[in-house]
């Protein structure tokens, strides 16, 4: 895994140092090797974790002719195949890495050869004779791309931080993003929490010579029933197939490898056909805490034992090493994330590097065959919305039960399913797995608007129930919060992370299955727990789903609490001039006081604040703001 950086210079120079300054803020993605390109025209920098080919396959790699270079972030798991294709069309190589696949194959089919490319990435792939710049993202948004125009340059890197080098660049907030965080816990594609940065969207590629820009999609997954009915033993069969090939392709490596495992049966099916495919004794890696509810150990020492893997594990425990891994998110999570589980993952990621440089992991089964507790709720909803006053006299009886300390308690959850059952069908699968609702927002945020996330269910096509939201979560749950939060945290720690879930094959298969066989009933996941039906322990197959993340309402009451006071202070909120103090302080003091259980509400409160200042990001005056948003609309 890698990370790259560039910089076009048709109105705007910009001096060999900016690029080795730019390419050094990304040395924690690629410790193993670093280079940079440099011609009048472009500057490129590329940071390298080697993984296949150790010995050659260094970058900045350049075509025969030097007139086309690549910078590779990412893993190409059919490059095999790929190549010997390309060896038939006269094409040789020297190298065995699959990064000269990549640069290969685009000088024989240009942009049509993402089509042909199965795995994850961000690239850009720059042609001299013709000023023209290709960048592309991956399919389903695994690996991060950014980028920003200015004037008639354009800038990108694999991380925001690696853009704020360049001279150019202003740190002023976009409101947008913000909005969207606020509401959502994550910044979704195109928008980032800065004025004029945006993501590339997955599976699209962008295109940009001699100062003009075209972007386009290559590839969308949307729901497309099958054209005849398919039985449940032929869509386990197919779906068992998947799974075997995909795994298989994931566990190539020149490097150690291992597996996270949860003891849920999203990492467990990994590990299952993982077991089956590698000839050796497979590693896994997990994180426990000791003596709370939620602490899933025993069901990872049974799976662990069930497969004989050589298991490892951490017990994030509270104590000064999480005050200062949190304090570290600003710089490593380049983006701000609500998402408390960054720090499990942080910490798995540390210790499992110790021992391999790849992890195979579960991420993507629960969008793609519907895993989250929110889905049920939707459908809950549906009947609860048909008896309103019940529901608000529910809602105003539950409010008087005492708060847990415990993360995700009956009692949090019932009371966010009632204020979710107030709200419209979409305004409430995103606040459930949200935090802050309308009217908290307005009652706080000076630029409340929801006018951002209401455009991105717009731009998801309409469907039925479940399938939209499924799409909807594979569009921006899955990619802007799932996959960021790992890419981060893993990318801290200079390890990769590859989930074989989000082979773009079983992402179409299970796009086109009927809801039935991904949610029946009350049962989430259905296909996947009857293709693992005599494979996995029942304990396994039906344990109740605890989420990864923290005890953040008991955090924040203890351990967090100086760390809570000391971001989120009257100071802080006021040099943004975005918020209201008084009502922030009434969140905190209602949390503190156990009035109410704002854990969730507060972490992403906290990690927006420390990334503010470790960033120096300023908010910009409203006028100002208005017409940027505009100039951000035309540049998306």
């Amino acid at each position: 895994m890698c990370g790259i950086v560039g910089f076009t210079h048709k109105d705007r120079f910009s001096s060999g140092e900016c690029i080795r300054e730019a390419t050094a803020t990304l040395l924690h993605r690629g410790p193993d090797q670093q280079g940079v390109f440099e011609t009048p025209n472009v500057s490129l920098g590329v940071v390298r974790l080697k993984i296949i080919d150790l010995i050659s396959g260094e970058q900045p790699m350049s075509s025969d002719d030097g007139d086309t270079v690549l910078v590779f972030n990412g893993e190409i798991y059919n490059y095999g195949e790929v190549r010997e294709e390309l060896k038939a069309r006269g094409h040789r190589f020297s190298t065995r890495s699959d990064t000269e696949v990549v640069l290969k194959a685009f000088l024989e089919w240009d942009t049509g050869c993402l089509a042909r490319l199965r795995g994850m990435f961000g690239l850009a792939l720059w042609t001299e004779s013709r000023r023209r710049l290709v960048l592309a993202r991956d399919r389903m948004g695994i690996k991060p791309l950014y980028y920003s125009r200015r004037g008639d340059d354009i800038y990108f890197a694999s991380e925001l931080k690696a853009i704020f080098v360049h001279p150019e660049i202003d740190r002023v907030i976009n409101l947008d993003g913000l909005n969207c965080y606020l509401r959502l816990n994550y910044v979704p594609a195109p928008h980032t929490l800065v004025r004029d940065i945006v993501k590339l969207l997955p599976g699209h590629l962008l295109v940009w010579e001699n100062g003009q820009v075209r972007s386009e999609c290559y590839w969308r997954c949307a729901p497309e029933p099958l054209s005849a009915p398919i039985t449940l033993e032929d869509a386990k069969q197919q779906l068992d197939s998947l799974l075997q090939r995909a795994v298989k392709e994931h566990l190539v490596s020149d490097v150690p490898l291992g597996l996270w495992a949860s003891g849920g049966i999203d990492s467990t099916t990994i590990l299952h056909y993982a077991a089956a495919a590698s000839p050796s004794r497979l590693k896994t890696f997990s994180i426990t805490f000791k003596g709370r509810s939620f602490d899933e150990s025993r069901y990872v020492r049974e799976v662990a034992h069930l497969y004989g893997t050589d298991h490892t594990e951490f017990d994030l425990s509270p104590g000064a090493e999480l005050v200062d891994a949190i304090q570290q998110f600003a710089y490593y999570a380049d983006e701000p994330s609500a998402d408390a589980g960054s720090l499990p993952v942080w910490f798995l990621s540390k210790m499992s590097r110790q021992q391999v440089t790849v992890a195979l992991s579960g991420e993507g089964a629960d969008e793609l065959f519907g895993g989250y507790l929110t889905y049920r709720a939707d459908r809950y909803a549906q009947m609860a919305r048909r008896v309103p006053a019940l529901v608000r006299a529910a809602a105003s009886a539950v409010r008087l039960w005492p708060v847990s300390d415990d993360k995700i308690s009956f009692e949090y959850k019932l009371k966010r399913f009632l204020e979710g059952s107030l709200m419209s069908l979409e305004e409430a699968h995103i606040f459930w797995n949200g935090t802050f609702s309308e009217g908290e927002l307005q009652a706080f945020f000076v630029n409340a608007d929801p006018g951002p996330m209401r455009r991105m269910l717009g731009d998801v096509p309409p469907g039925d129930g479940l399938d939209r939201f499924l799409l909807f979560d594979q569009r921006y749950y899955l990619p802007d919060d799932i996959l960021y939060k790992v890419d981060r945290m893993s990318m801290a720690h200079s390890m990769e992370v590859r989930p074989p879930f989000l082979d773009h094959r079983i992402v179409e298969f299970a796009a086109s299955l009927p809801q039935s066989y991904k949610v029946r009933g009350s049962e989430l996941k259905f296909i996947l727990r009857e293709l693992m039906k005599g494979k996995l322990p029942r304990s396994i197959l039906y344990r109740k789903k605890s989420g990864f993340d923290i005890p953040a309402h008991d955090w924040f009451r203890g351990l967090l609490k100086p760390l809570l006071l000391e971001t989120v202070t009257e100071a802080a909120v006021a040099q943004t001039g975005l918020f209201h103090w008084p009502a922030i302080e009434a969140v905190i003091r209602d949390h503190l006081e156990r009035r109410a259980n704002f854990g969730y509400h507060l972490w992403g409160l906290v990690i927006l604040f420390l990334w503010l200042k470790q960033w120096n990001i300023r908010s910009a005056g409203l006028q100002e703001e208005m017409a940027a948003s505009e100039r951000s609309r035309v540049l998306i």
